[in-house]
């Protein structure tokens, strides 16, 4: 406008023009439609810079143009009919301009954002691409550009799960695998509450074997569903145990005179047993036969320094009755306990026929009113007291998890002359007559020592009563009476739980028929839930990391060369088993699982019997390896089990299907650095073992032997002392206030795993990537693919852990808690630093918004690292072990929380 101004033509002008020239460029009405005119009835649409000297309105004009004030308007009226005609392309360039420079402003600003867009790298779409990717969105934190990954990863990485995720009333503590794990329960489920026809996959094919094993786990889920005539039944089966122990150990002498219980004072050895008595032995043995444990453990298996042959070990119980022994001394907790154990035993005496004569203080001498109440008190004081002693003397956990500490070779006579109140030759031979072994490894002989020690200043009454109460705490979970719910409130009450909470009937048991039948009920989760596509792209993982331990081995300048090639080979050596057995049983096949359970008796109204049946059938299956070969086809985690393990007598990593699900293990055609983040770190957590405190004693064959020289193994000592003192330095609230530090010498093992793992498995990554590169998640493509392995590592240990929960675990369980295998792994990662860009700093030191997160204020796996990988999969805590007593030494990824 000021520039036709200035030509000599006044704003009217302009609009008037403007308003003549509208119909001409608008073009007219017709019909209601608009219709464009061409140039020749519209003469300013022709080029305003056509010369025609002769035209009217261009003369005075010099070079015979139209004058300047009629071609700026010329101009002005072509530039709107134009923009007119191309409104939508307009817009749209105009927009994209706009996104230009927005995302020109957004990188300016971002400059050193580390998580920035990486390139035009295509994005996967498909329907498992979302699920994946919606999954790491809703776990990663909502305030992700606040927090610096390099300080705390895993508020990074698990603040979003910890906002969906909370601890149902009946949970001590829940992470990543707990619902994983949950998931193939309510498969199971769904299995066993079906008809065959919907069970199994192909029932037209299916043989009357299949059938009949699956009649037998459905009628044990039954059995144990029937909880109103499981409640009719009350305590009367339990009794039932405790009679015939009571048999076995009486404990009021034949004259029935008023002396004092004898002690059991040291005699002259004669034969199986120390003259004049052999009840104490009788009744251990006779407990070990249903899966109690009482004063001794003792079991079969590989011998460690000849893993080709079985050997009968002898190890203190994992626990004398409480978790651990740092529980004798908390006074809170002894004052509960000896509560407990006073209220059930008076309530199953109530129940008890009033013949017997077990706890007879409660009975005897007529006592009644305060002298019956003092007499019940003292007796309960002396179990406590005798389970102290016990405790005290047991190995501390780092130490009873060490070879070198556990692996103590005794002949018979040597090791009976321990402890000659108990007849450990007799124990042997009462579970396998055929068998009479030339030594035996004895886990502790201090321990042994001092039991005896123990026993020479125990009353009988007091060790009645103690062999009552392990009876009682492992069984009394498998009964319905009212005398049992103190022991099931002061259980719920260590965990942090609500103390009247139970847990959904079904959950408990599909648990049973897991621990008892479990291999027939593998079958038919590996038809649902496993296919062969999974089972090959695991071997493919596994056997990538071992190419990367290899590699590692080759460049560790700590070890000598002797040392490297012999670890190489133990690698090339090392026995991979993935999904679920073919052998010992071979679960497809249904013969072979009905054979392997025929001693079982399984009867769909007699739950409490069935437990006992499956316990007898497990220590006999065991007992039945003596003096034969190891049998190295045998897993020790059915194939529904979310965890892994590795087996240094066996050099053998072995992952069940059960963990090999989302969000740890992926379909292939998902992005690889997923599956390779959680997944691979897992594999490579397994292979580390064989490198670690414990593994490392180990060769190839998996024999203990010293083959690593005197410059290694110093060398790796003062690594692995680092690696003790930085995880001692995490800590959570303890029972007394005070900060609990995580013992970094019981997880040393584990710790050293999680860092190997995640180093193996992102090398293993990037090496499949260069081949065939992945693509981006759909709304994460502001992370590099390296940023989202190890986002994917960090989201398998997302959880939550009671306070009571989390102690329990510091006192007796190897792995640390589930924040510090974040923090510190991350710590202690290269590629970790580099892929966040994070500056090079030490382990960083425990602050207490670390664990905050992850524990509930009020808020059991009870591992102390020596017993069989059964531990991993049964609860001691909460019923009886129906798996196997052996006191096999084992390195799972997780510890049970049943």
């Amino acid at each position: 406008m000021a520039k036709a101004q200035q030509s000599g033509m006044s704003s009217e002008d302009v609009a008037d023009l403007l308003q003549d020239g509208k119909t001409r460029i608008f073009g007219s009405k017709k019909n209601g439609k608009l219709r464009v005119q061409d140039g020749e009835s519209a003469p300013l649409l022709q080029d305003c810079t056509h010369r025609d000297v002769d035209a009217p309105e261009h003369q005075g004009s010099e070079d015979g143009f139209p004058p300047l004030h009629r071609r700026v308007a010329c101009f002005l009226k072509q530039f709107v009919i134009w923009t007119l005609e191309n409104l939508v392309i307009v817009v749209l360039a105009c927009l994209l301009a706009a996104g230009t420079v927005a995302v020109c402003v957004y990188g300016l600003i971002h400059h050193n954002d580390r998580s920035v867009i990486q390139g035009p790298t295509p994005v996967c779409t498909t329907a498992g691409c979302v699920l994946a990717a919606s999954e790491l969105l809703h776990n990663i934190s909502p305030d992700i550009s606040n927090i610096n990954p390099c300080d705390d990863f895993r508020t990074y990485v698990c603040e979003g799960w910890d906002m969906r995720h909370d601890l149902r009333d009946d949970q001590s503590d829940v992470f990543t695998g707990t619902i994983m794990n949950e998931d193939s329960q309510i498969l199971l489920r769904h299995v066993l509450e079906s008809p065959f026809s919907k069970a199994i996959a192909h029932a037209a094919d299916a043989s009357a074997v299949d059938q009949e094993n699956f009649e037998k786990i459905q009628d044990a889920y039954d059995a144990c569903m029937a909880e109103s005539s499981i409640k009719e039944r009350s305590s009367s089966p339990l009794l039932q145990i405790l009679y015939k122990l009571e048999e076995i150990f009486p404990v009021r002498r034949p004259h029935h005179g008023q002396q004092n219980f004898p002690k059991m004072e040291l005699k002259n050895q004669k034969g199986l047993f120390y003259t004049g008595e052999t009840a104490l032995s009788n009744a251990i043995s006779y407990l070990m036969g249903i899966g109690v444990d009482a004063m001794l453990s003792l079991g079969v298996d590989a011998d460690d320094k000849d893993p080709d042959s079985t050997v009968v070990m002898v190890m203190a119980p994992w626990r004398p009755g409480l978790p651990s022994k740092e529980y004798y001394r908390d006074d809170k907790v002894i004052k509960m306990y000896k509560s407990t154990i006073g209220q059930v035993l008076e309530g199953l005496l109530q129940e008890a026929s009033p013949s017997t004569t077990i706890l007879e203080n409660w009975r005897s001498q007529g006592g009644a009113g305060s002298e019956l109440l003092l007499k019940s008190e003292m007796l309960v004081d002396s179990i406590v007291d005798f389970e102290k002693q016990l405790a005290e003397a047991s190995p501390d956990p780092e130490d009873a998890q060490d070879v070198t500490k556990y692996y103590n070779p005794l002949t018979l006579e040597a090791a009976r002359a321990l402890v000659p109140q108990i007849s450990i030759p007799y124990l042997i031979s009462s579970r396998t007559s055929e068998f009479s072994p030339e030594k035996i490894i004895v886990g502790s002989p201090a321990y042994l020592k001092a039991v005896s020690a123990i026993l020479s200043r125990t009353d009988k009454q007091t060790i009645q009563a103690y062999l009552v109460w392990k009876t009682v705490q492992v069984y009394g979970v498998n009964i319905e009476s009212d005398a049992i719910k103190p022991l099931l409130r002061f259980n719920n009450q260590l965990g942090g739980k609500d103390p009247e909470v139970r847990e959904e009937r079904w959950r408990t048991c599909v648990k049973h028929v897991d621990r008892g039948l479990g291999w027939i009920l593998s079958k038919f989760y590996i038809e649902k839930a496993f296919s062969k596509e999974a089972k090959d792209f695991g071997d493919l993982i596994v056997s990538d990391i071992k190419d990367q331990f290899i590699k590692k081995l080759g460049a560790a300048e700590w070890m000598s060369p002797e040392v490297r090639q012999l670890g190489i080979n133990k690698v090339h050596n090392i026995v991979q088993k993935i999904g679920y057995p073919t052998a010992s049983p071979d679960i497809r096949n249904p013969k072979m699982l009905q054979d392997y359970y025929k001693t079982i008796n399984i009867n769909e109204t007699a739950f409490f019997e069935n437990t006992v049946s499956i316990a007898i059938a497990s220590v006999e299956r065991e007992w039945a390896k003596a003096g034969k070969p190891t049998n190295r086809d045998e897993w020790g985690m059915t194939a529904s089990t979310v965890n892994a393990y590795y087996n240094p007598a066996g050099n053998e990593i072995v992952f069940p299907a059960g963990i090999m699900q989302s969000p740890v293990f992926y379909d292939p055609k998902i992005p690889q650095y997923l599956s390779y983040g959680a997944f691979g770190s897992v594999s490579g957590h397994e292979l580390s073992h064989a490198f670690d405190s414990s593994g490392r004693h180990y060769d190839q064959r998996g024999n203990y032997t010293g083959w690593w020289d005197n410059s290694t193994v110093q060398a790796f000592k003062d690594k692995a002392e680092c690696f003790v003192n930085q995880y001692h330095n995490y800590t959570i609230p303890g029972p007394d206030g005070q900060r609990l530090h995580v013992n970094g010498r019981l997880t040393l093992g584990e710790n050293i795993a999680d860092a190997g793992g995640v180093t193996a498995a992102f090398q293993a990554w990037k090496e499949r990537e260069a081949a065939d590169p992945s693509e981006m998640l759909p709304g994460l493509q502001n992370f590099s693919k390296e940023q989202l392995f190890f986002i994917s590592y960090g989201n398998w240990w997302c959880g939550k852990t009671r306070k009571e929960q989390a102690i329990n675990r510091v006192y007796t369980d190897p792995h640390s808690p589930n924040f510090a295998r974040i923090l510190g792994t991350m710590a202690n990662s290269r590629e970790f630093k580099e892929s966040f860009q994070c500056k090079d700093k030490e382990p960083p030191p425990f602050s207490s918004r670390f664990f905050l997160s992850n524990v509930i204020a009020r808020t059991r796996v009870p591992s102390n690292g020596i017993r069989a990988a059964q531990m991993l999969i049964s609860s001691k805590w909460s019923g009886v072990n129906v798996v196997s007593t052996a006191p096999r030494l084992t390195y799972s990824l997780i510890s049970s929380s049943d």
